[in-house]
């Protein structure tokens, strides 16, 4: 997953296009295929996210931290199934992403 989000980064860098990478939403379980434990593997992945877009001057826009319950999971409140934003989880999102493609332009 992290090596195809730097492929498409570095397509629209070379195209002068600006880059914002988004965390990966918490999920605690997927209820489609219960036991793979994705929370560490997504807070890993966001971890990897985050520092390349640190090292390559890119924007890295945060929704895990801002929708994260105690478990590292999407609370229902927004997400019924845990897994897929409701209203109100976008909600959430939107002045967040409206933050970052706004730092993006800037530079």
């Amino acid at each position: 997953i992290a090596d195809n989000i730097k492929s498409m980064a570095e397509l629209a860098k070379t195209n002068d296009i600006k880059v914002v990478i988004s965390s990966t939403l918490p999920a605690y379980d997927y209820p489609w295929k219960p036991g793979l434990k994705p929370a560490g593997k997504i807070v890993a992945l966001n971890r990897m996210l985050k520092d390349y877009a640190e090292q390559n001057g890119h924007v890295y826009l945060d929704y895990f931290s801002a929708m994260a319950d105690e478990r590292n999971g999407l609370p229902k409140k927004y997400a019924n199934d845990e897994v897929h934003p409701t209203k109100l989880g976008y909600e959430v999102m939107a002045p967040l992403a409206e933050a970052a493609i706004s730092e993006a332009l800037k530079n």
